[in-house]
């Protein structure tokens, strides 16, 4: 009776089966600027992220405060 095939050698066999029709994955470089697919949704989370100060501790900790408040020091 022959040996069963480990369960990762039949998924990179199934795998490489699936490439001849879909083709190498997709590689792209981490050099080119970032896109975003929803626009205004990136165009509002950024509105939102203008509404905060990030304060930094002298220990290197950080955390954020809603701009117009006072800092606690």
């Amino acid at each position: 009776m022959a040996e069963k095939m480990p369960l990762s050698h039949r998924f990179m066999r199934a795998t490489g089966r699936l490439r001849m029709f879909f083709g190498p994955a997709d590689q792209g470089g981490l050099d080119g600027p970032i896109k975003y697919a929803d626009g205004a949704a990136h165009q509002q989370r950024q509105q939102e992220l203008q509404q905060w100060d990030v304060v930094r501790n002298a220990d290197g900790s950080t955390y954020l405060v809603k701009r117009g408040e006072d800092k606690v020091d």
